[in-house]
C-alpha cells in the first residue's frame, strides 16, 4: 500500500501520518498493491476488506449496506430511472459512517489517542461514535451556531469535546490542520485519504444491486465524497469488475459554488461567507476541490448550483412523494438532477443515481421549514374529525 499524489503524481509509503504532498503540497490517495473489490463474506463496507487498508483492528458499527431503492415519483418527473442510495441508513445516520470506521481505525493502528475534525455536524456525530467506540477522545470544531441542532445533539451525546469557532468551517478546518501540524492529534476530515477509503464502497455497493449507473449525483461540500465514489468506480474498472464508467455529477449550493465557478471560469476563488439552509456543504473553501474537479473532468460530468428554494421543493416532495426525510443537502441533489432534466442534459430513459447523505431528522429547523403552512388540525369530536376527512384532497406537490 502506497500514497499518490494526486497533483504531482509522485509516490510514497503508506505512511498514515502522511496528509499532503511533500514535493508539491497536493492531497494524496491510497493506492493498493493487490487490489480485489469483489465483496465477500458479511454485509457492509468491510465486506470489501480487499480493497481497504490491511490493519489488525477493525472499529465497525456494521455501517455500509445501505438500501437503494428506485424513486419512482422522481424518476417519472426526470424522464430516467432514478435510485436514491439512502446513507442515511448508517449507524449515525450519514455516509460519514463508512469513512470514519476506516479513519478511526487507521488512528488506532498508529497509537492515537486524540481525533479532531472540524465539521459541519454529520463529521462531528459519526467520529464521536466510532471514537468513543474505539476507546479514544474526539474533539470537534464547530462553526458556532451553524450546525443543524440534531447533528451538534449527537456529537455530544456519544461524548465529543466540542469546540465552537466564531467564524465558518472554512476557519474551523484551517485551526484543525494547525492542532494536526503540532502534533496535538490525530486529523478524521477527508484531507486524510484512509478516511475517504471507506466512502468508495458506496461505488461497489452500486455496481453489485444494479450495475454502472449512467450518472451519480453527489450533493458537494467539502468534496471529498464525490471524489472517494468516483475512485471507487475506478478501482472497480480497473480490476475487471466493471466495463464502463458513470458521469458524476456534483450540485452545491448557490451561495456556497466555488466549484461551479471554477468548471466556468477556469480558475478557483473560494467563497468568502458562505450562505444556505443546507448546512452540511455551506462550505466556501472545500478541501478536495482539486479530487472532485478531477473526478468530474474525467468522467465527463460537471458541477452545478441549486437555490435554496430548490432545496426546499426537493426535500418536501421526497418527504411527500417518496416517504424519505432528507437533510438539505441530500435534497440538493434531487434538485440538482431535476434541473439537469429539464434543461435536457439527462438523458431519457438512462439510470441515474442520487447519493442522499444524511437523515432529514438530523435537522429539525429544516424540517418544519419543508412542513410549513400544514398545521395540526384540532377537533372537539368525531364530527369534527370526519369534517377534516370529508375536505381531504389530492395535495402532492407539482414540481
Amino acid at each position: 500500500m502506497s500514497l499518490r499524489c494526486v497533483s504531482c503524481g509522485s509516490l510514497y509509503p503508506g505512511d498514515p501520518r502522511l496528509f499532503r504532498c511533500p514535493r508539491c503540497g497536493g492531497l494524496l490517495e491510497v493506492i493498493y498493491d493487490k487490489l480485489k473489490v469483489e465483496g465477500g463474506v458479511g454485509r457492509g463496507v468491510w465486506r470489501y476488506q480487499g480493497a481497504l487498508p490491511r490493519l489488525s483492528r477493525v472499529v465497525t458499527l456494521d455501517e455500509g449496506g445501505t438500501p437503494l431503492p428506485r424513486l419512482d415519483n422522481v424518476s417519472r418527473k426526470a424522464g430516467a430511472e432514478v435510485y436514491g442510495k439512502l446513507e442515511a441508513a448508517n449507524p449515525t445516520g450519514s455516509f460519514k459512517d463508512r469513512g470514519m470506521s476506516v479513519g478511526v481505525s487507521v488512528a488506532l493502528s498508529v497509537g492515537a489517542k486524540i481525533v479532531v475534525a472540524a465539521s459541519t455536524g454529520n463529521t462531528a456525530a459519526s467520529m464521536a461514535a466510532y471514537a468513543s467506540k474505539a476507546g479514544l477522545k474526539p474533539v470537534v470544531l464547530l462553526p458556532k451556531g451553524a450546525v443543524a441542532k440534531g447533528k451538534l445533539a449527537q456529537a455530544l451525546a456519544y461524548g465529543a469535546k466540542v469546540v465552537s469557532v466564531k467564524g465558518n468551517f472554512d476557519k474551523a478546518l484551517s485551526i484543525v490542520r494547525r492542532l494536526v501540524e503540532e502534533g496535538l492529534a490525530y486529523p478524521l476530515n477527508s484531507f486524510n485519504p484512509y478516511r475517504l477509503e471507506g466512502q468508495k464502497t458506496i461505488a461497489f455497493e452500486v455496481v453489485e444491486e444494479i450495475g454502472v449507473p449512467d450518472y451519480v449525483v453527489v450533493p458537494v461540500g467539502n468534496a471529498g465524497n464525490i471524489a472517494a465514489i468516483w475512485k471507487g468506480f475506478k478501482e472497480a474498472y480497473s480490476s475487471g469488475v466493471i466495463d464502463r464508467m458513470p458521469v458524476m455529477i456534483g450540485v452545491q449550493a448557490r451561495g456556497a459554488n466555488p466549484l461551479e465557478e471554477a468548471l466556468a471560469t477556469g480558475s478557483y476563488k473560494p467563497v468568502e461567507k458562505p450562505e444556505t439552509i443546507a448546512t452540511a456543504i455551506r462550505i466556501g473553501d472545500p478541501v478536495n476541490r482539486d479530487k472532485a474537479l478531477k473526478a468530474v473532468k474525467e468522467s465527463g460530468g460537471t458541477i452545478i448550483s441549486v437555490s435554496d428554494e430548490e432545496i426546499l421543493k426537493a426535500g418536501r416532495m421526497l418527504a411527500r412523494n417518496e416517504g424519505l426525510l432528507v437533510e438539505p443537502a441530500s435534497a440538493a441533489a434531487v434538485a440538482g438532477l431535476l434541473k439537469l432534466a429539464r434543461r435536457g442534459l439527462i438523458k431519457e430513459g438512462s439510470i441515474a443515481v442520487t447519493v442522499l447523505t444524511g437523515h432529514g431528522l438530523k435537522d429539525p429547523d429544516f424540517l418544519a421549514t419543508i412542513t410549513g403552512d400544514e398545521a395540526i388540525v384540532e377537533v372537539d369530536d368525531e364530527k369534527g374529525a370526519a369534517r377534516v376527512l370529508e375536505t381531504l384532497t389530492d395535495t402532492q406537490d407539482n414540481l
